[in-house]
């Protein structure tokens, strides 16, 4: 699930990634063309097995955004709340977000 509010200054989105705690796994990163792809920077958090993973950030408002999130490292799926896809190099679709 994407969840989108005003952001902490003008031109800003913030931006909560949240996926079910169902989800069972040791890792969970939201990897997009906002952080290059970058498998490591922006990790999901939850602080108990029952609650679901999320991790909120600020985007420039206005633009369009390829994601994926990449489940302990090698599965990789997507938001299945986003605001469209797009086929990617892979064979697959990566979510987009428009903020």
């Amino acid at each position: 699930m994407i969840i989108k509010a005003s952001g902490s200054k003008p031109g800003v989105v913030r931006v909560t990634f949240q996926l079910p705690s169902s989800i069972a796994a040791q890792t969970v990163h939201v990897v997009g063309d906002f952080n290059d792809w970058n498998r490591h920077s922006h990790a999901l958090t939850r602080s108990a097995p029952i609650e679901d993973w999320h991790l909120s950030l600020e985007l420039e408002a206005g633009r369009a955004y390829q994601f994926r999130y990449l489940i302990d490292g090698t599965n990789w799926q997507n938001d299945w709340h986003a605001d469209r896809y797009v086929s990617n190099p892979f064979g697959g679709e990566n979510s987009v977000l428009v903020t």
